[in-house]
């Protein structure tokens, strides 16, 4: 039986990455922040899907022995912060891009390397990623992606467009109007024939990214990096 660990198990992607895996027969290890708010909901839900859980702090020892106890095949990395705050010298826990999404990756990254089973590694990156962005997010990604190559591990980068839905837990306004905006313009493109363009671009919910990359990491990887119509196509099998 295929084994997976999912680290960032209770966001929006995170949750159906677990359910998606289980109905397809995947032993999973679903990742909870020890400290998380909603850490007996989701402990809940989880084992009621038939998944073990984790609750390792957020430290190489802690993260690489969770890994060498669940021996995954796979590691889903879904990592990210919606609360960019600038660090502060009394504040090193501020939760930044370049704390959360580069650094909690980069960690996970560590462990399954010092784990010794080399699994596979999906990474959740995000759509226009380059190293000349000014944008402390896209940066954060970017170096990401680096690590991930150099890694020595079987990857799949994940770059959707867009990622939203009416069933989101946390409020994001902007972002939910500039996907919308997209939709609609990407709608008249697509009117004018150019479907191609709409399929890359147009945003995508929970379950449809969900199942993009489950479908794409159990096929098998390839040291692939996936753009969002090829994640709207794997999504279709």
């Amino acid at each position: 039986m295929t084994k997976a660990f999912v680290a960032g198990a209770t966001g929006y992607t995170g949750r159906e990455v677990v359910r998606l895996l289980r109905e397809a027969d995947v032993e999973v290890t679903a990742h909870i922040r020890p400290d998380s708010s909603s850490r007996a909901k989701w402990e809940g839900v989880f084992a009621e899907q038939g998944a073990h859980i984790s609750t390792a702090a957020w430290n190489l020892d802690a993260i690489s022995e969770a890994l060498a106890t669940a021996s995954p095949d796979l590691v889903f990395a879904l990592l990210g912060t919606t609360r960019a705050r600038k660090d502060k010298a009394e504040n090193r826990d501020a939760e930044t891009y370049e704390a959360v999404d580069y650094g909690l990756t980069a960690m996970l990254i560590d462990a399954c390397v010092a784990c010794g089973t080399s699994p596979g590694f999906v990474y959740l990156s995000s759509l226009g990623v380059t190293g000349s962005s000014p944008s402390a997010y896209i940066q954060a990604r970017w170096k990401a992606e680096q690590k991930l190559r150099t890694s020595g591990l079987r990857y799949v980068i994940a770059r959707p467009a867009f990622i939203s839905g009416d069933n989101r837990d946390e409020s994001r306004p902007l972002e939910r109007i500039g996907a919308v905006s997209v939709d609609v313009g990407l709608g008249l493109l697509g009117a004018l024939g150019m479907k191609k363009l709409q399929a890359k671009y147009a945003s995508m919910d929970n379950t449809t990214l969900a199942k993009g990359l489950v479908n794409t990491a159990l096929a098998g990887l390839e040291n692939q990096e996936v753009e969002p119509d090829a994640l709207r196509s794997a999504a279709e099998d």
